[in-house]
């Protein structure tokens, strides 16, 4: 009998934690003779916010805090993040010194407030603006806390709480990342107010910054321009005595908005949205190449309105050309002038993002024409810009060495903000074309003016007769190739509609396309003797336009050459698609173009090599498939995600890849994705986003011609039907046998689901895409009935038989199946 009703007990436990898990308190208070037990929960005074005990999807129970007025629980604060309860049960209450601890099941103590307190008579309190805070027990002023959860954030900023330092306390707030999407253990990413120096948000990677915010100058970070316009909330930095926080505030009470540092790394601007009932992103970083920590190197500008990102400002070179030419900017530039001291002037550079700050010197006091004068006295000093931008200006930032991780923006619009860098005074009369000016500070004298125009007006005469002569060669060149062609040759080979990107006639005495997009010309000999004459044995596949081989250049830089067939009417049209786009395109999950080659005869596209080669070689080969475990191909599917959400929104132009299947996602030697093959690409005006691109990657099945021949409906069919009956992981790969995440599986699935919509007003667009899958907390609606999947016949079933195994039938995926 006790067996049984233990058993009895056990089992209504359960199934009063599942069905009736919360009994509201309906009170925002625990006292010593009021714990919190497992199904309770208290509720702020204005029922905003809800804290509790919760199972996130990994079995263990925490204490939390989450909005209670939406529906799906978004969790703001955790407070035993890193020391779970395993045991089914817990309280939260009050012990005889003061201090709120959590016990387990068996008494042991797993999380406590820990504070050294004389009061003996303490509440814990949940307030309405999500702040959890210990505190006498009639004593409700902020300033005699003795314990608050503001000060120990997890991974959200909500309004009011602040980042930073508080210099009374000692206590420095910072907010760091979920382990999972389902694991809210201390994370690899931080996001926190670097205060060294001159104040700016980094987030972080352990040790390494991977974005910043660029300096606060009185009205906003300058390397953040999404915080202008915003009428629904304010920034706020303080940098006083007491403190050096940065916080925000709403504007409206009744919106919801919280700041998120997410497990992979991305930190977004959230807003409720009430309608919908979804959390909107209003921005998130990093969102493009440029938002990449030093990604062009010191002294490097990048700028996303040129080709390449990466530029060096007048009077600086890059430091390894071949690698700057080969779109790898990260050793930065190097001066290439003189300096000296007494004569140097600075270079007005507008709309700036300032360099990295944290040894920067600062002073308050002063104006910006003082600040120039100091700087330029000071040898050492590289750059100088205003403290704060309001009211005109004041206060001075200096710079000394390395100038690190500038950016320019070409909408001048409220961006960035003005830098003035040291240059050489032959230097002074040029401009990186980013709107750059003279500013001597006012102590040039005339004979130095003298000499450096002279010195400039040489430099710029030299400049032309080197271009001269190189455009004289290029002529000869190019008239030698037409010689042996002849006329008709040239017609067929080198007139291209819409504008030519092969030489035509004019281009002959005049500038070229290929010259403006400014990328490295290889000659055809060169890359024959490469790829050792395009040998079989240096073939890494082949596609719909032509072969790709491994190339190995004098240098000993590997690459991958793509050779367009001669036969292939859209060889041409590709290449003028791919040089056009992809060299304005830079993106960690995308296929850098390197060069390219054109001949009369020859075509052929110069990439980054790719040490894995193609996803497909992995997905579809029964060994090789073992090496994708459910970590490699989440963190594949991530990938894409967000170099497809840079072809869609982020980059100059919308592009939607139309051709997206496993050959053309890339792996190099870490297994990173990279989306190659724009040869199909299209860019659309702002209002097209809708064409969605998807591949599956949790099936490890094709599209079509699947080994289960037995089914009459292809993949996506299977997934539909299987969806409908509960049995949705047996999608799930079958090689991948454990270690996975239920959960994530399952959101992949009604992802690809929701993107395969026959309405294009129920897909997700890139931005949502990323967003579901980065974030457990954003609901998802349910998919309806897919909008194409098809249903094999006989002769279907007999065509795929005969096809290669290695390919879909005709080599087309269901993504070019597009619904529009």
């Amino acid at each position: 009998m006790k067996t049984l009703h233990s058993h009895c007990s056990t089992f209504m436990f359960v199934f009063s934690l599942f069905f009736y898990p919360f009994l509201s308190l309906a009170v925002d208070t625990i006292t010593p003779t009021q714990p919190l037990t497992i199904s309770q929960t208290l509720v702020s005074n204005g029922e905003v916010f809800e804290l509790g005990f919760f199972n996130p999807g990994n079995n263990n129970l925490y204490i939390g805090i989450w909005y209670k007025q939406i529906q799906q629980k978004t969790y703001v604060w955790v407070a035993n993040r890193d020391t779970p309860i395993t045991s089914s049960s817990g309280n939260l209450t009050i012990i005889s010194n003061g201090n709120m601890v959590l016990v387990n099941q068996t008494g042991t103590v797993v999380w406590s407030t820990n504070q050294p307190t004389q009061v003996v008579k303490t509440v814990g309190q949940l307030l309405d603006n999500g702040n959890f805070v210990l505190r006498p027990e009639n004593d409700e002023n902020p300033e005699n806390y003795i314990w608050q959860s503001f000060d120990y954030p997890t991974d959200t900023l909500l309004p009011e709480m602040k980042l930073g330092w508080d210099r009374k306390s000692g206590i420095h707030r910072f907010l760091r990342s979920w382990k999972t999407n389902i694991v809210p253990s201390t994370g690899d990413y931080s996001f926190k107010l670097d205060i060294a120096g001159f104040p700016e948000l980094v987030t972080m990677n352990d040790e390494t910054i991977i974005w910043r915010s660029g300096p606060w100058n009185g009205l906003r970070f300058s390397g953040t321009p999404q915080m202008v316009g915003l009428n629904i909330m304010k920034f706020e930095l303080q940098d006083n005595s007491d403190e050096i926080t940065y916080s925000f505030e709403m504007l409206d009470s009744s919106i919801y908005s919280r700041f998120v540092v997410n497990s992979s790394g991305i930190t977004q601007r959230l807003v409720w949205a009430e309608t919908t009932k979804t959390w909107n992103t209003f921005w998130y970083f990093p969102g493009d190449f440029c938002d990449q920590f030093g990604e062009c190197g010191p002294f490097g500008v990048c700028d996303t309105s040129t080709a390449p990102f990466c530029n060096c400002m007048t009077g600086f070179r890059p430091k390894n050309k071949h690698a700057w030419h080969l779109r790898d900017g990260k050793d930065g530039c190097v001066r290439s002038s003189v300096m000296d001291c007494g004569s140097d002037g600075f270079l007005q550079l507008k709309n700036m993002k300032l360099p990295e700050s944290s040894n920067a010197f600062v002073d308050q006091t002063i104006n910006l024409s003082e600040c120039g004068a100091i700087c330029k006295k000071n040898c050492s000093c590289a750059a100088y810009a205003s403290m704060n931008i309001t009211e005109g200006g004041s206060g001075c930032v200096i710079w000394v060495g390395d100038l690190m991780d500038i950016r320019h923006y070409a909408d001048s619009e409220n961006r960035g903000q003005d830098l003035y860098v040291r240059a050489a005074a032959s230097d002074l009369d040029q401009s990186i074309g980013a709107g750059s000016s003279k500013n001597d500070s006012g102590n040039g004298n005339h004979v130095g003016k003298i000499v450096g125009i002279t010195i400039s007006t040489c430099v710029v005469l030299i400049f032309l007769l080197v271009l001269v002569y190189s455009k004289s060669k290029k002529t000869r060149t190019l008239k030698k190739s037409l010689d042996r062609t002849g006329p008709q040759e040239r017609t067929e080979d080198f007139v291209v509609n819409k504008g030519a990107i092969v030489p035509s006639r004019k281009d002959y005495y005049n500038e070229t396309t290929m010259d403006e997009l400014e990328l490295p010309l290889f000659d055809f000999k060169t890359l024959a003797m490469a790829t050792n004459n395009f040998s079989d044995t240096n073939k890494l596949g082949q596609g719909g336009f032509g072969c790709v081989y491994k190339g190995i250049l004098t240098e000993g830089e590997v690459v991958a050459v793509k050779r367009l067939s001669r036969i292939c009417e859209q060889g041409i049209e590709e290449l003028k698609n791919e040089v056009q786009l992809i060299a304005k395109l830079q993106h960690r999950n995308l296929v850098r173009v390197l060069g390219c080659c054109i001949e009369v005869e020859e075509k052929l596209l110069i990439y980054e090599f790719m040490e894995n080669k193609s996803l497909d070689m992995f997905l579809f080969d029964k060994e090789k498939n073992m090496k994708l475990n459910w970590k490699i191909r989440i963190d594949i599917i991530h990938g894409i995600a967000r170099g497809l959400l840079y072809l869609h929104q982020d980059s100059r132009f919308k592009i939607i890849h139309r051709d997206m299947k496993a050959s053309n996602i890339l792996l190099d030697k870490d297994m990173n994705p990279k989306i190659s093959d724009f040869g199909i690409a299209r860019i659309f005006g702002r209002d097209q986003t809708e064409a969605e691109t998807k591949i599956v990657i949790v099936s490890g099945k094709k599209n079509r011609g699947s080994s289960n021949t037995s089914s009459q409906l292809n993949l996506l069919g299977q997934a539909w039907k299987i969806w409908n009956e509960d049995n949705a992981l047996e999608l799930l790969d079958e090689s991948i046998r454990a270690n996975f995440s239920e959960n994530e599986v399952l959101r992949c699935i009604q992802i690809g689901l929701l993107c395969v919509q026959e309405q294009p007003e129920d897909r997700p667009d890139m931005a949502n895409v990323v967003l579901l899958l980065s974030s457990e907390n954003v609901r998802m609606p349910q998919p309806k009935h897919p909008g194409f999947f098809i249903r094999k016949n006989n002769k279907e079933i007999e065509y795929s038989s005969k096809d290669d195994d290695s390919k879909t039938i005709n080599g087309i995926t269901i993504s070019i199946l597009d619904g529009r």
